[in-house]
């Protein structure tokens, strides 16, 4: 069976193997409490940051590389267009832009804006960071003017990448999302896989309902 090391961009996977009805078991990591605390887990990866997975012989890191593999070792699938198909390049694009445009980007804004001392958190990185993540995501509001999903009329694996950057964005970014992307997510979101993920992924629902919370705190 395939283990899922850790949440964070690990929901990512797990959403993944809820869609292809794939076993799997999520095996916790603590970022917070110290991952020198985890020898079990540097052992699986000595770099330390989540997600990472094992199958059989197989361990690798990396969310987007992970969902690469998943799809290609037990697919075919229909959320990841073959490369003939019309919808293939806007999928690869969106795919790898929901990790390397927002995401990356928006993990530094999260962590200027949450634990960087008072004084660093208007920091000149971390605004260049959020630049990169509000061009980009210029990118997602213009293709979904063209398309429910980001390879077109489908959900596919692009939707579970940027989801996730979105949801990053919204829940610890400070990032307000417009019509386009709030209606987008709402219909990702609403998917029978992704509401098992978050069932299986406690600490990412934790994190989601007192995200919310706030918001509606603060509205």
């Amino acid at each position: 069976m395939i283990t899922v090391f850790g949440e964070g961009r690990g929901f990512r996977v797990v959403w993944l193997l809820e869609e292809m009805g794939i076993a799997y078991r999520l095996r916790p990591v603590d970022l917070l409490a110290g991952v020198e605390k985890d020898p079990e887990f540097l052992a699986i990866n000595p770099a330390g940051f989540i997600p990472a997975i094992v199958d059989g012989d197989v361990t690798m890191v990396e969310s987007i590389a992970i969902m690469e593999y998943l799809m290609a070792r037990y697919g075919p699938t229909p959320l990841a267009p073959a490369p003939h198909d019309l919808a293939f390049p806007a999928y690869q694009q969106f795919l790898h832009l929901g990790e390397a445009g927002l995401a990356a980007s928006i993990f530094f804004v999260v962590g200027a804006r949450n634990f960087a001392p008072p004084a660093q958190r208007q920091n000149w990185s971390a605004g260049q960071a959020q630049h990169v993540f509000d061009n980009r995501l210029g990118l997602v509001t213009r293709q979904l003017a063209r398309s429910p999903y980001l390879a077109g009329e489908a959900f596919t694996a692009a939707d579970i990448s940027v989801t996730y950057a979105l949801e990053l964005a919204k829940r610890a970014g400070g990032v307000v999302l417009g019509k386009a992307e709030q209606d987008y997510v709402a219909r990702t979101s609403a998917r029978e896989a992704y509401k098992r993920a978050m069932e299986t992924c406690q600490g990412t629902k934790a994190w989601a309902a007192e995200a919310e919370a706030k918001s509606k705190g603060a509205g």
